[in-house]
Parts: structure tokens; sequence; C-alpha cells
């Protein structure tokens, strides 16, 4: 088989990789076309994995949809000329449209409900669209529901072993109690209207005061007050240093769900509703979501909970009882490509 695979954001390129490389094992002839956008070419060339750039990353938001332009247009001409079997992406509209032109037929993977725009241009055109069981919106024949997440992907056991070198990357001792504070720009489309945390130092100095040690990722420029807890390690590493934190506190609904799956507990303070957010925390009770006006003390006052209480069997029971209930999403993705065969 002919497979595109395309790539617009850094998930995308943890979410396929694991099914990029085994598709390619199995002899098939797998192509990546890609929108630059933050670290993904980076982390594409870590994991040797063979791209081709046709669109860079905006300036602005202004600047978006003409370099969305010239993304689809350049993966027309690809798909033109590799003549695919199949195209996959995540939520992605482009490439429902490419396929239209040959016989072609394109998988969409999606778990973001609130992506409305994006989804209302993508699904009528898409031939099938995966979405996770706890998807919230039905979207009628074309959908494939399934037991996972995307996170599943890439940090199923059977896929990621956690290696403890990391901690000292990070410069964090074995026996030191740790979280990660994750901060987001706010910048993506929809995250319109969105927010999470009003005052960062003080939750830096309030995780602080129970004697952890706080990690901080950022996308956008920290205060200088808190700036030497910015933690530097390669950028296909943090999941090694989530799966060995005390805890996770941030505006990420991925990286939140990641922890949880690593059965490392997650505090996820923002404004927004996920399908798969719910179920994480309300049947498996690794996540917790604050939203609201009040989601900054709320949620603080959850993490100092749990840094308190520090019951590491908790979660590890908690993930047990997920791994027993969900799949390893690649063999998800990997078996819907075979089956259009």
């Amino acid at each position: 088989m002919k497979i595109i695979f395309t790539i617009q954001h850094p998930a995308h390129v943890h979410l396929f990789r694991n099914s990029i490389r085994q598709l390619s094992e199995n002899g098939n002839d797998v192509f990546i076309i890609v929108r630059k956008k933050e670290i993904n070419t980076e982390l594409l060339e870590l994991y040797d994995i063979n791209h081709t750039v046709v669109a860079d990353e905006p300036s602005s938001m202004f600047h978006l949809p003409f370099v969305q332009l010239q993304y689809e247009k350049a993966l027309i001409r690809a798909v033109r000329r590799i003549d695919p079997d199949v195209l996959v992406a995540m939520g992605e509209p482009a490439i429902t449209h490419a396929a239209a032109a040959t016989d072609a037929k394109s998988l969409v993977f999606t778990d973001t409900e609130h992506a409305t725009l994006q989804n209302a241009l993508c699904f009528p055109f898409a031939d099938r669209i995966y979405t996770p069981e706890c998807y919230d919106d039905n979207i009628g024949s074309k959908q494939v529901r399934y037991p996972g997440y995307h996170e599943l992907a890439y940090l199923h056991p059977n896929r990621f072993e956690p290696d403890p070198s990391i901690l000292s990357e990070a410069n964090v001792e074995r026996d030191e109690r740790f979280a990660i504070l994750r901060l987001v720009s706010w910048d993506a489309v929809h995250d319109i209207g969105d927010g999470g945390f009003s005052d960062i130092v003080d939750v830096v100095k309030a995780l602080e005061a129970t004697g952890t040690t706080v990690r901080i990722t950022s996308e956008a420029e920290l205060p200088a007050s808190i700036r030497d807890r910015k933690v530097s390690v390669p950028p296909h590493r943090i999941h090694d240093l989530m799966a060995f934190a005390d805890l996770f506190v941030g505006e990420s609904a991925t990286m939140a769900a990641e922890s949880a799956v690593l059965g490392t507990p997650a505090v996820y303070v923002s404004s927004s509703q996920l399908g798969y957010i719910d179920e994480l925390e309300h049947q498996y009770g690794l996540l917790f979501t604050y939203s609201g006006a009040d989601r900054h003390e709320r949620g603080l006052d959850k993490a100092i909970s749990i840094l308190e209480r520090n019951d590491s069997e908790q979660w590890k029971r908690r993930r047990e009882r997920l791994l027993a209930d969900k799949v390893d999403t690649t063999n998800v993705i990997v078996n819907a490509v075979q089956e259009v065969a």
C-alpha cells in the first residue's frame, strides 16, 4: 500500500509515530507530509522519521489561513504524484479534500469536540472518523468508536517504558518529590476564549510550600522570579519525566491525559471540556478538572491535597484498572489502515 500521514502539530507525531514505523516494517510505502508547527519537525527527526515539509509555521493567527492554503495546495500536488491508497490525519480537513483528487480513502482520528470549525470542514468529506468511545458527539455512520485514547498510541506499556536517567537531566533526585507544571500559550484556534491559571507565581509558591520541587514546561514566557524552574530536557523525553513525577498540574489537556495514563495524578485547569478528560476523571479518578471563574483556587487546593496525601499505590491501582479496560491505540490505527486495503 501507499499511505500518507500528515502532521500539523507535535501531538500528531506521537499519535502516529509507532503506526508509521509498523506499517513501514510491514512493507508499505509510507509518506509523511508536514506543516511546520512548534517542535513537530524536531520530533520527527529525533524519531528518525523521513518527512517532507510543505509549509512553514504561521507568524500570526491572521497569517494562518494563508499558510493552510499553501499547505493544502502542496498536499494535493503530493497526492497526485504519489497516488496513495490511504491518507491518515488527526482532525485535519486537508486530507479529506486531497483524497477527493484520487481514489484514496481518508481516515481521520480525533478526540477534540470543541474544535468546531475544524470538525465542520473535515467530517462531511472524511471516509471514516475514529474517536475514543468517550467522545461526546455522535458524528454519524462514518464514526468508529474504540476503547482507548490517543495517548495510548505511544504511552501504552506495549510501546513505552520510562527511563529513570531523565531525572538527572532534570536535576531531580531519585527520592525527591516533584511536580510538573505545564503552561500553554492559548493561541490555537480551538483555544479562543479558553484560559487557565490567573497567577503562575502563586501556583509555584504554593506547590513549593509543601516541600515539592517544581519543574515547569511552558509555551509562554515565564516571569523572571520562576524562570529557573523551567525544565530543559529533550522534547521526546518529557514523557519519561512525567512518568516519575508525583503530580502534573497544568493547562494542557494532552499532557494532563498523558500523565493520567502513566499513573501520575493530573490537575487540569482550563475552561474547556473534553470527553476523554471527563472519563479519566469520573471513571478512573486519575485526573481532576477545574474550570469556571474560581478554577485557579480550586485547582491549586486539589494539587496541594494530592501532594500532602502522597498515596502512590492509589494511583498505581487506578492506572491498572484503566489499562485493563483500554487497548493499544497504535493497533487501532494500523488495523484501520489495513482494513481499507
